[in-house]
């Protein structure tokens, strides 16, 4: 009897091994695709969604019509994200034609001519209030042209601006990596609070809401002290690969710059992440922390005694450089007065702010205006909604129409800012729709025929026979692989969450501790992101040499998920919380 006993567990163990391998094939097959093959997202994702689609017959028995319904659930999801993206893209394109964008690049360039100074200011703190307010790439690609144009070469420009924009991610665009990445935790995250509630358990969150705030604050704890590290880190990266002295002691001396630029920054994020929710770190940290500093730096408080420059560009080996023109050709102007060009962006933050708090009463209300998909294609669990109203790229298109009469913008430039807009929304949405229904199929195959495991449980079931106690160092790496593979730490998210949240049960870990690891590691996967690495040469002539930047960035990525993994491990340690 126990020999029969065993030999059940070990055809079961088998199976959930073949289905791990199967769940695995849509993520092998993005990853050739796009790593190995170097196809763009817009082809990838497609083949991607297919493969799952197959696998999801094949090793879970689903029916065509469900896991089309599957798919289509996914789509409506992805259209809440583009929206989102769509306001992003506007608002940025907006300030662009209207001359605001220029006059706040105007500003920047006046504050210091130390360039350590500078690639902090710029490449962190501006480009983490870009990320809070924008997000999907945006401040890489708007920083490092800034950069170039103050002098820095264009590998510099590229790597520290791809590097930097890692510590506000998993609260950009306003939260969408942990409101939207884990929304479909949702159904989840209730039936675990319900199943607490009845064991008499004290759970640390009443709902998805509770959960996410709660993922975001554990989240602070694991990028906090990467604000310092990171910071203090490429400086000497910086110097050493394009300074003159090829040294990284000489980056090494402003660290007393860093630490007040990070402690700046650390204050009013890690204050929002606790006392506000997962929408705002990000946004006020890059925004209060870059006036806080922008003022020290003009006052010398912290600045290093002698200014340090990049040396005479006839000097630079060819690598540093690419197509774009130097400094010396580029000049930034003022259209507008500085408090007209950042208006738009404080307009948005107090709305988001009126409308993120219950108790002011427009978030009811906001969030009860849904459009609602219910038993799509006749299955009564499958539906999906959009709060239309409640989306931040709803408030992003509404303010970039109200900049219209702010900056005085003619109509020429309001049609450019708009056809732009819908023109850089193609590829998007092509990669989102495919990436968000492969996620819908992934989570979906939870529901099948015969009763096995789903595509993520699969994973983690068969992961966690492996990895063991070592997982909460690893959980990190799992989001930056998302990453790097979708192109979007929110995406990452989408397709990780119900792994991780598995994982977490199976280890007997806390859950909001691993999902918070898993958007870390969505974060600091910006780094090695093949699309952000793309648009940032891209903007700065180095198109073509995309493997020479992300050789650099490879070594920033994987000090940032040591340090998490071992801060995860800590954390794990010091908490008895089961979810």
């Amino acid at each position: 009897m126990p020999s029969c006993a065993k030999k059940v567990r070990e055809d079961l163990l088998m199976s959930t091994a073949f289905l791990a391998l199967l769940a695995i094939i849509p993520i092998v097959v993005a990853l050739v695709l796009m790593v190995g093959m170097r196809w763009p997202a817009t082809r990838a994702m497609p083949f991607a969604w297919a493969a799952c689609f197959v696998c999801g017959m094949i090793g879970w028995k689903i029916e065509v019509l469900r896991l089309v319904a599957l798919s289509i659930q996914g789509v409506i999801i992805a259209i809440g994200v583009l929206i989102i993206v769509f306001g992003a893209i506007l608002i940025l394109y907006t300030l662009e034609k209207s001359g605001g964008m220029e006059t706040i690049q105007y500003g920047m360039q006046n504050v210091s001519k130390d360039r350590r100074v500078q690639a902090i200011i710029i490449g962190f703190l501006f480009a983490a209030f870009i990320e809070g307010a924008a997000g999907f790439g945006t401040p890489a690609a708007l920083a490092a042209p800034l950069l170039l144009g103050l002098g820095f070469p264009a590998m510099a420009a590229a790597v520290v601006c791809l590097v930097f924009n890692s510590v506000p991610v998993s609260f950009g665009a306003v939260g969408t990596p942990i409101l939207v990445g884990f929304g479909l935790l949702k159904d989840t995250v209730g039936h675990a609070v319900a199943d607490g509630q009845a064991a008499g358990a004290v759970m640390p969150y009443a709902n998805f809401d509770g959960f996410a705030r709660v993922v975001g604050e554990w989240a602070t704890f694991m990028h906090g002290p990467m604000a310092i590290i990171l910071t203090i880190f490429m400086l000497g990266f910086m110097t050493r690969f394009w300074g003159p002295e090829r040294s990284w002691s000489v980056g090494f001396r402003a660290w007393k710059f860093c630490i007040f630029a990070a402690v700046c920054f650390l204050v009013p994020y890690i204050a929002c992440a606790w006392g506000l929710g997962p929408e705002f770190p990000a946004m006020l940290g890059g925004l209060i922390g870059l006036g806080i500093v922008v003022w020290g730096a003009k006052m010398g408080f912290c600045v290093p005694k002698e200014e340090w420059g990049f040396g005479d560009p006839a000097k630079w080996d060819a690598t540093w450089s690419g197509t774009a023109s130097q400094n010396t050709s580029t000049h930034f102007q003022a259209h507008m007065s500085q408090f007209m060009a950042w208006l738009p962006y404080v307009i948005i933050c107090v709305l988001l702010v009126i409308s993120r708090i219950p108790e002011l009463g427009l978030k009811g209300w906001l969030t009860a205006q849904k459009i609602t998909y219910n038993n799509i294609l006749g299955f009564a669990d499958i539906s999906e909604g959009i709060t239309y109203l409640y989306l931040p790229g709803t408030f992003f298109i509404l303010v970039a129409l109200i900049t219209i009469p702010l900056h005085k913008m003619s109509a020429e430039k309001v049609k450019a800012a708009w056809t732009e807009s819908f023109v850089k929304m193609k590829s998007p949405t092509i990669a989102l729709c495919f990436a968000v229904a492969l996620v819908a199929i992934f989570r979906g195959s939870a529901v099948n025929p015969e009763g096995v495991p789903s595509m993520p449980l699969a994973l983690a079931e068969t992961v966690g026979a492996v990895a063991g106690g070592i997982w909460p160092f690893l959980a990190a790496f799992v989001g930056g692989l998302g990453a790097f593979i979708t192109g979007s730490a929110t995406i990452s998210d989408l397709m990780f969450a119900e792994f991780q949240w598995g994982m977490a049960i199976t280890q007997h870990l806390a859950p909001s501790i691993i999902e918070a690891a898993q958007t870390v590691g969505g974060a600091m996967g910006n780094m090695i992101c093949i699309h952000n690495i793309v648009a940032a040469c891209a903007v700065v002539g180095l198109s073509g040499r995309e493997g020479e930047v992300m050789r650099k960035t490879f070594w920033p990525f994987l000090l940032y998920g040591v340090v998490v993994g071992i801060i995860c491990l800590l954390l794990i340690s010091f908490t008895s919380a089961t979810f």
